[in-house]
This record gives structure tokens, C-alpha cells and sequence, in this order.
């Protein structure tokens, strides 16, 4: 079997983002997630935890971690997940399961793939035609076996999971091609492991001038888990971007963010946020004028508006602006729309974004 092309892959991608993860609720007991399943990756001193658009943790896990958990593997199960073997054709145990659910990686536990996207492809083994997330997957190209092919494995840990083909049904065209012994299934409503779980996440909203800028300067920051270009502070729904360049509907182009409060607190985005902006330019940001251009901070609760609203008086008392107001304003937060996918990521498609004031 040919190997996908990256093309055909791209389009897996793409509509695999939009969709709806299975996850199961954590309920109340707030466990401490295992530090050891993360290589630490430092920046200034920090951890540089990784995540994947729903909100998992990717960091990949240390070797020593690998090993531990490899103790409780059956012979069968390692040879697959670590030597890259292969389960014999309609004998895995998860063929023919039919229960709601989620799969996880036998080894490390991330979620890999939904019941919903599972169907019979006939070839002996669980197929799929997209995972929960096109970050849990890692491909590379296999030319073992006299082929040259498609591996998946998983991105957390790189066990071995199986091959992707161009030859699944719509609407990806893809077949994710699984060997049993690599997954393990938890119905639905069963109570999933910290390790399956996904982080516990907050979100924050701020509008501060052109949104690829302050989009781009959040996604930097350790912890942040993913950062959405939108519009906010408007009175009509559904606005498209030239309605808001207009001015006429009243939003402000503003990035939601979504960061986990383990590694990265509210007080230290807002701080980000001020450096990144000059919070004094009343309704513009350098060259770009306009109200949907204000700085805005759009509150989630009332915690977050207490600490906006005591962190201004505080860097408005400071040396750097003795002489300047702070003319950022404070509010609810109320319908985040999305803007438009060609804006989206624009520094990462495109290599660059707005020029702010620190650059």
C-alpha cells in the first residue's frame, strides 16, 4: 500500500481540528497530573510544557518515564508499541468493539481516536478516519518490509501504533490502520486517568490593536495552551472582518486565550499583555486607528476583573508611567466570535505579524 500523500494528509488535518473531542468529566477531585510524564524543556528557568488544541498535554515523556511504564506491558503489547511490531490480522480484542468510548495509547494513556470516527474497513484491524486531535498522531515514513508506508505513533511517548492510508471514507479519505494491542478503550461515562484527562484550563480575553501580533506574543508564553484571534465588545453576531473594520458594529479585534493556571497564572498574562501593547493610544495601536483597535481586557469572572482592574492601578503608579494614563479598559467578557481561518496562526503561515512595541 502507497504511502499518503502530505497533501491528502493536510486536509485530514485540517477538518480533524474542528472536531468535537470525546472527553470524559473529571468530577471534582482535582488530582495532581504526574510531573514525570513530561521532559522538562526550561526557557528562563521554567518548564515548557506542550499542548495540543483540546487542551491535552503533549510534552513528551522521559525515557526513564517510557521504561517505567513499559514494566506493565504483556510481551505482545511491547513488541508492538516499542519494537514497531504488528498484530495478526482479526485477532486484536478492540476489532469488533462497538461500545461509545474513547482510545487512549496503551502505553502513556493520551486520547488517539473517538468511537464515532470508527467504521468496518475489512482489513482485519480497528480502523479510523480521524484522531480526537492531528497533534496526538505523529507520522514518519516507513520503508521496512520492502514498502514504503505511513507510521503512526503516538506523540506523547513515540510508541509504535500502526500505518495511515489514503483509502478510508470520506470525509477525510484517510484510514488510520490500529493495532488493538497499542490502545486502550474506556467507555463512555467511565472515569478516564489523570493522564487521559486534559488539563484543567482557564481563558482570558484581551484586545490590544491587530490581533496577529497579540496572538503571536500569547502563543509564546510557557503554559499557554492555544491563543484564537476574534472579535469581542461588539453588539451584532457573526461579524465578519469587514464589518469590524468598519467600526460600525463595535468590536474590538481580540485574541481568547486559553492557558493552564498550573503554569501560568492570570497575573503573568496580564503582564504579557502590557508589554506587548501600548496601553496609552486611545482607540488605535501604532499606525492601525480605530475603536475595534482599543485595549480592552474582557473578563470571564469576577476574579479576573478584580486583578485587571488592581494590576492597572498598580503599573499606572509605576516610573514608566507617571507621565501617561493607562487607557485600557476593563469589562465582561461576552460572545467571543472567531475570526476568520486566514487569520488564525497568521505569524506561523506567514512569518511575521504586526510590528509591537517591544519588537
Amino acid at each position: 500500500m502507497r504511502s499518503i500523500s502530505s497533501k491528502t494528509l493536510g486536509v485530514s488535518v485540517a477538518l480533524a481540528i474542528g472536531l468535537v473531542v470525546v472527553q470524559m468529566a473529571p468530577g471534582d477531585d482535582r488530582e495532581e497530573r504526574p510531573k514525570d510524564m513530561r521532559e522538562t524543556k526550561t526557557e528562563p528557568g521554567r518548564d515548557r510544557p506542550l499542548y495540543s488544541k483540546s487542551s491535552y498535554d503533549i510534552t513528551p515523556v522521559t525515557r526513564d518515564r517510557i521504561n517505567d511504564l513499559a514494566k506493565g506491558l504483556t510481551p505482545e503489547e511491547r513488541e508492538i508499541l516499542l519494537d514497531r511490531g504488528t498484530q495478526r490480522a482479526f485477532c486484536g480484542g478492540l476489532l469488533n468493539n462497538k461500545q461509545k468510548g474513547v482510545y487512549t495509547c496503551r502505553l502513556c494513556g493520551l486520547p488517539l481516536f473517538s468511537s464515532d470516527v470508527k467504521f468496518t474497513s475489512g482489513t482485519g484491524w480497528p480502523s479510523f478516519y480521524q484522531p480526537v486531535d492531528p497533534l496526538h498522531v505523529h507520522t514518519k515514513t516507513d520503508t521496512s518490509h520492502g514498502m514504503t508506508r505511513t507510521e503512526i505513533q503516538c506523540e506523547r511517548c513515540r510508541s509504535h501504533l500502526g500505518h495511515v492510508f489514503d483509502d478510508g471514507p470520506p470525509p477525510t479519505g484517510l484510514r488510520y490502520c490500529l493495532n488493538s494491542a497499542a490502545l486502550r478503550f474506556y467507555g463512555q461515562g467511565e472515569k478516564l486517568p489523570m493522564e487521559s484527562r486534559p488539563v484543567e484550563a482557564e481563558t482570558g480575553y484581551f484586545a490590544g490593536g491587530c490581533f496577529w501580533g497579540i496572538e503571536d506574543r500569547f502563543q509564546q508564553i510557557p503554559g499557554v495552551v492555544d491563543a484564537v484571534s476574534g472579535y469581542m465588545g461588539g453588539e451584532t453576531t457573526k461579524p465578519t472582518y469587514k464589518d469590524v473594520c468598519s467600526g460600525a458594529t463595535g468590536h474590538a479585534e481580540t485574541v481568547r486565550v486559553t492557558y493552564d493556571p498550573a503554569e501560568v497564572t492570570y497575573a503573568e498574562l496580564l503582564e504579557g499583555f502590557f508589554k506587548f501593547h501600548d496601553a496609552t493610544q486611545l482607540n488605535r495601536q501604532g499606525p492601525d486607528i480605530g475603536t475595534q483597535y482599543r485595549s480592552a481586557i474582557f473578563t470571564a469572572n469576577d476574579a479576573q476583573a478584580k486583578a485587571a482592574r488592581q494590576y492597572i492601578e498598580k503599573l499606572q503608579a509605576t516610573d514608566r508611567f507617571h507621565d501617561r494614563k493607562i487607557v485600557s479598559r476593563v469589562e465582561p467578557a461576552g460572545q467571543f466570535c472567531k475570526a476568520e481561518e486566514y487569520h488564525q496562526d497568521y505569524h506561523l503561515k506567514h512569518g511575521g505579524s504586526c510590528k509591537l512595541p517591544n519588537d
